[in-house]
This record gives C-alpha cells, sequence and structure tokens, in this order.
C-alpha cells in the first residue's frame, strides 16, 4: 500500500505541473480530472485504506485546514491593491451582505422548506455559503505585480479570502444551535454573540496585522543587517501562514482571517520586492499538492459511497444554492455597485465552493455530534462536485470574453506574449 500510494502521488504531482498549462485554452479546469482520478484508483483492487471523512474526520478536518491555511497565504500575497474601505467596497459587500443573505436564504429554505433540523441547516449554510479560495484560481488576479486586477478578479479573490474567515462565526451558530446539559439556549446565544461574532472576528483581525507588520520588519527590514539566503524565501512564506495561524488560534482568534490580513499587511510592504514573487510562489505550488492529495481523496470518498447518504433534499439544496440563491443575492448586493451588468452576472456566478467547505463540516462534525452527518457530507459533497465541474467548465471562456469585452489580452495570450519576448531577448544576445 504504501509504495502504491507513492506512485499515485508521484504521478498526480506530475500532473498538476503539467495540466495547467495543457488545458488553458480549453474550457476545463485540472481538479476536474483530478476527481475522476480518485475515483478511478479507489475503484481498483489495490488496498487503498478507505477515505471516509465520517470516520476520520479529525484527518479530514486538519489535512483541509493545512490547505486552506496555505491558499489564503498565497491570496493575501497576490493582491496588489492597498486596503482601504473604498478601495475594498465590494469584496466587503461580498462578504457582509451576500454571505448573510445566502446563508440566511439557505437556511429558510432548507429549514423552512425542506424541514432540516435548525442547527443541521445553519451548518449547511455555513458550510457552502463562502466561496473557496483553493479551487477559484482561474476566476483571481495573477501574479504579484504583473497586472490582471480588473474589478471582477480583485472582487472574487477578495471575496475568497475575507469570507473563509468571517464564516466561521455561523459554524459556531450552529453548534451552539445543540442542546447542551446546564446551559439554555440563551445562555449559549449570548455566549456565541459576544465570543464566536465579536471577540474571535476583532482579535481574528488584530492579530493578523500585528503579525503580518512584525513579519515584514523580520522578512524585508531586518536582512539589511542579518541577510536571508533568496532561495529561503519559500521557507519564509510558510513561516508567514504557520505563526499568524497559529498564534490566533492560541488566543481564540479566527487564524484564517488572521493569515489573510497578515498575507495583505505583508504584500502592502515592500511591494516592488522580488522576493514577493518567490513567497507567492512557494505557497502556490505547496498549495497545489495539497489540492492534489484533498481532490483524490474527494473522489475515492465518491467511490466508496460518499453519495448512498444523497437524496432528492440535499440535490435540490445544492443547485438551488449555486443556480438560485448565490446568483439573485450576488444581483442584489451589487446593484448600486460601479460594476456594469456583465461583470455582475460573472461575480454572482462563480460563487465557487470546495476545499474550505469540508473543512468547516469536517471541524463542526469531529467538534459535536449530528445525527444527520452522512448526508450533510453527501450534500456538501455534491455541492462542491457540482460546483467544480459547472464554474472549472466555464471559467476559462467567461474570463476570456471579460478581457476581450474590456479590449484587453486574455490571461493565455498575455503568457504567449511573455514567452514571445523572452525568445526575442535570448535571440538578441550575443
Amino acid at each position: 500500500m504504501y509504495n502504491t500510494i507513492l506512485v499515485v502521488l508521484g504521478v498526480s504531482i506530475l500532473g498538476v505541473a503539467w495540466l495547467p498549462s495543457l488545458l488553458k485554452k480549453y474550457p476545463l479546469s485540472y481538479p476536474i480530472l483530478f476527481v475522476g482520478l480518485g475515483m478511478l484508483i479507489f475503484s481498483l483492487p489495490l488496498g487503498l485504506p478507505d477515505p471516509d471523512p465520517v470516520e476520520f474526520s479529525t484527518f479530514a478536518t486538519h489535512l483541509t485546514e493545512i490547505c486552506v491555511t496555505v491558499a489564503l497565504t498565497g491570496t493575501g500575497l497576490k493582491i496588489d491593491k492597498r486596503f482601504s474601505l473604498k478601495a475594498w467596497r465590494i469584496p466587503l459587500l461580498l462578504v457582509l451582505v451576500l454571505m448573510v443573505l445566502t446563508i440566511g436564504g439557505f437556511v429558510g429554505v432548507a429549514w423552512g422548506l425542506f424541514g432540516l433540523p435548525l442547527a443541521s441547516a445553519v451548518l449547511l449554510a455555513a458550510t457552502l455559503a463562502p466561496t473557496d479560495p483553493v479551487l477559484a484560481g482561474d476566476v483571481q488576479v495573477g501574479e504579484p505585480g504583473k497586472g490582471g486586477e480588473d474589478n471582477v478578479r480583485f472582487a472574487l479573490t477578495g471575496e475568497a479570502g475575507l469570507n473563509d474567515g468571517l464564516a466561521f462565526p455561523f459554524v459556531y451558530l450552529a453548534l451552539a444551535l445543540l442542546p447542551i446539559a446546564k446551559e439554555s439556549l440563551g445562555e449559549r446565544l449570548w455566549h456565541w454573540a459576544w465570543m464566536d461574532v465579536g471577540y474571535r472576528v476583532a482579535m481574528g483581525v488584530l492579530a493578523g496585522w500585528l503579525a503580518g507588520r512584525l513579519l515584514s520588519y523580520l522578512i524585508f527590514d531586518l536582512p539589511r543587517r542579518v541577510c536571508i539566503r533568496p532561495n529561503a524565501y519559500g521557507f519564509v512564506a510558510l513561516a508567514v501562514t504557520l505563526v499568524a495561524y497559529g498564534l490566533t488560534e492560541l488566543v481564540h482568534g479566527y487564524g484564517f482571517l488572521a493569515v489573510f490580513v497578515a498575507a495583505v499587511t505583508l504584500r502592502r510592504h515592500e511591494r516592488s520586492h522580488e522576493h514577493q514573487d518567490e513567497m507567492h510562489d512557494f505557497t502556490d505550488q505547496l498549495e497545489r499538492l495539497l489540492i492534489v492529495v484533498i481532490l483524490i481523496l474527494f473522489g475515492g470518498s465518491i467511490a466508496w459511497g460518499l453519495f448512498d447518504y444523497l437524496n432528492w433534499t440535499g440535490v435540490a439544496l445544492g443547485l438551488i444554492l449555486l443556480l438560485v440563491l448565490r446568483p439573485l443575492g450576488g444581483l442584489l448586493t451589487l446593484s448600486n455597485s460601479r460594476l456594469d451588468w456583465g461583470e455582475r452576472l460573472i461575480v454572482s456566478f462563480f460563487g465557487i465552493r470546495g476545499i474550505g467547505s469540508f473543512f468547516y463540516l469536517a471541524f463542526a462534525l469531529d467538534t459535536r455530534y449530528f445525527p444527520n452527518s452522512r448526508e450533510l457530507w453527501a450534500t456538501t459533497g455534491f455541492t462542491v462536485l457540482v460546483s467544480i465541474i459547472l464554474h472549472g467548465t466555464l471559467a476559462t471562456p467567461v474570463m476570456n470574453w471579460l478581457d476581450r469585452r474590456q479590449g484587453r489580452l486574455t490571461v493565455q495570450e498575455q503568457e504567449e506574449q511573455e514567452i514571445q519576448q523572452e525568445e526575442q531577448q535570448e535571440e538578441q544576445q550575443p
């Protein structure tokens, strides 16, 4: 089994190195292929372990936690726009208004229309409402300092970075709705309001900002006296991730929020520094490695019966979220924004679900007992799978259409132009 896993992992890593370039001209994203690869591998008699996320909820929690944390660092490092309430108005609207509308609408449909228990409905809403920073690379901004930061890409990138931390209060709300001995519902809701909403959010922002400022000094200012080797800046990016997340969690803040804030703060310091690219590239590679593992395990769980507990209620809830609640809520939220109708439609539609949803559900089920845990996993898995296929297929053609509509080169055309310029420079060298 050990050697089989090594071979599968090695082939998958080669795939994640080649596939983005091979598929960049086609309406197909590599996550679709890795889910299919996982389904194929775990269907063969190779003696692989059961990838059951319910039985191994602790492992699922920590694996997805690491992946999302690394992705949030990379997301924050590639945003060029400085933070201000005016400049970040649209991402903040998407997080503070659209996500709340989506959660409220989903709870109303799941609990009021389909009869799910209230705690399960809130948990499912909190799990599926936030967009994902991991699988949304095709609709996010480009590398640091490389441009490609139009209104749509910036809105989707900022939203994915912020809402992975701000969805946590609703996960804790679902836990608070479960009965606990010696505590009334009122006491649990009061504790949730001041602790899980007030303190944890504030501490996440404060700790992230402090960590970003401190690490900025250690990374960019201190090396003027104590040298850091250029090839070590990838490990520095990993240090930013672990330090910001770990310290914030130790003081009971939201680590996801702190990591993103720390990365954005770090990006503001020495914006043109060459090592910004090195830090981003390292986190991007590490993120892709973790994505491969998780997507293969996700495909394996499907092959081993994840959808055996999927019913028509779960199918309906997933489709309603992706095709009704998110698009309509987005159009309503952005009705007075500076985006035109085409941009509003794209931002509203591309509410990509992914690894973050797996983490929230695994975390909640590992913390407290929910009687319908397998149904919740089946519904979440179905929604993420549909999002991977639907959004992954449409991302490239839609974003190419947006670029051409606004008179810009597409991402593929920009890459081809850069390659041609490099070849010309090489030919001109003596």
